[in-house]
Order: structure tokens, then sequence, then C-alpha cells
């Protein structure tokens, strides 16, 4: 079969870096969007060479037909429970139909498989949807990235430059952290587009790094030596995430409400991964955490 890659999400910061990765390889790419999406958003991957299909993403007819003749799905979608698992599931059963070999979901995050339900609202609309991929009639490979890399320019507990701080919980100040860039993550996931022999998971990481790493990081790189800070347990966070979440009704309709920027710190030193699949492709130049502080 020959590769034409559909990718969902295209508009978005990361479907848009996956199509950009894709035509470095010159490979045909497809992208699904909604109509009414940014008409500036559509141009730009109309410049990379991008196929565009407008579709309903409510009609079964239209989805099967984006999906004539695909090689590999690749969705890198945002959103809560009417995307991440209404919206996939549509796609999926498209995909079926259609007779498309391989799905690539939006995954696009830290190893949620050995995380207990509740630890992350958004991680667990990813696990359901991971049920329904596994019962389907495809061959699914989710990357894992850890966290984005630009975060740690966001000022957050774990690396505070207006505060000058560092944050870590129980006896982990030792924990490696795993971050991979955007661009990192579209080099590889283009890559993976592509090969057939992808197992279910793969794990990437542009670099891992603890807490005291990056006391050590912000003497060299940001002027002064930053104070490590312990916050307390990881039991206590969880509650506290938790308690945080139960006195927000409104915040299950956001996407990132701020007990949910609490549940993906907590996430960061529940799990990270322990062997890394970052050699499989030749031709990445992984991003070092130097040029990411």
């Amino acid at each position: 079969m020959k590769n034409l890659i559909l990718v969902a999400g295209a508009t978005g910061n990361l479907g848009h870096k996956i199509c950009r990765e894709l035509t470095k390889l010159n490979v045909p790419i497809r992208a699904i969007v909604r109509e009414g999406s940014d008409p500036e958003k559509i141009q730009a991957l109309e410049q990379l060479g991008v196929d565009i299909f407008k579709v309903d993403m409510s009609n079964e007819q239209e989805l099967i037909g984006a999906c004539h003749d695909v090689s590999c799905i690749v969705s890198a979608v945002a959103g809560l429970h009417a995307v991440i698992v209404d919206v996939q599931t549509k796609l999926l059963n498209a995909a079926v139909t259609a007779g498309v070999p391989r799905f690539i979901p939006s995954d696009f995050s830290t190893d949620f498989t050995t995380m207990p339900d509740g630890a992350n609202r958004n991680f667990d609309l990813r696990k359901e949807f991971e049920a329904i991929l596994d019962s389907a009639p495809i061959k699914a490979t989710s990357i894992f990235n850890g966290a984005f890399a630009d975060i740690l320019r966001y000022n957050i507990p774990l690396f505070n430059t207006k505060e000058k701080t560092i944050a870590y919980y129980d006896d982990k100040a030792d924990w490696k952290i795993d971050f991979t860039t955007m661009n990192d993550t579209a080099a590889f996931t283009a890559r993976a587009a592509l090969d057939d022999n992808t197992p279910r998971y793969l794990r990437i990481a542009s670099f891992q790094v603890s807490p005291n790493d990056l006391v050590s990081l912000s003497e060299k790189h940001k002027g002064s030596k930053f104070q490590l800070v312990h916050m307390g347990s990881m039991e206590n966070f969880s509650a506290y995430n938790k308690a945080q979440r139960a006195a927000d009704p409104e915040g299950e309709n956001k996407l990132y409400p701020k007990w949910q920027q609490a549940q993906y710190l907590y996430s960061m030193f529940l799990v990270h991964h322990s062997a890394l699949n970052n050699d499989r492709y030749e031709g990445i130049n992984w991003s070092p955490v130097e040029h990411n502080i």
C-alpha cells in the first residue's frame, strides 16, 4: 500500500508541525478540517502541499470518503470528551470501514497507561478512547512524549523563573521528568506514521531532567541558583487536586482549569519513561534542555 497520511487536527500547532515534517519526507498528506476552520491556517497547510478535506465530523460517509486509500491516520486533535472520545471514535469507525490499516491517536502526553483513574482528567479521556481503539480491527500506536518542553518557560512551579524556585514532591528531587519539544514530537510522529512495524506504544523525550538538575541549570543559564522547594507528599498533592476539582464543577467544561494544570504537574512526578525509543528513527536532532529553559 502506498503511503498516504491523513492528519486530524492539522490546523492545531502540533498537527501543523506533523504535516510540515511529513512534507520533508515527501509523503502525500490529507488533512480533514471542519467547516468554518480558520482560513489562514488552512492556507498555511495548502502552502505545504496538504490536500484539504472539509468534512462534517458527524457525517459518517464524508469521514469514510476522507479515509479512502489512507495508509495511516494521525490524530492531533485537542479537546474534552466530545473530541477525544466522540470525534476520534467516529474517525476510527470510518477508518475501519475504509480499510485504513493504522491509527495513531492523540495521546501525546505522559505515559498514562499505569496511572490510576482520576489522577488526570484529560488522561482519563484518552484511556477511555484507548479501550475503544484496542477493540477495533486496526493497528494502533500511541506516542508518549512526556510533557511538552515549552511549559518550562511558563513559570510553572517546577521551574518558576519569576520566583526563582523549583518545586518537588516526596523524596523526588532526583526524579527524572520527560520533556519533548513539539518539533521533536512532530518529527518522530511523522516517521512513525510511515513505519508499518510500530509497537502499541512508543516513548520519547528530547531530554529527561530532575529538580536537582534544574537547580544546576538555573545557576549556569539563568544567572542565579534557584531555590529547591519541597512541596509536601504526593499523597497530599493528590488529595488537594481532588478537592480543588470537586470545588470547581464548571472546570469540567474547560480544557485547562487550574486543577487540571495541577494534575499535569502531579503526573510528571507520578510516572516517567524507564526506556526511550528515541533511536528508532534517523534524522532527528533532539533538542537539549539548555535550549528550552
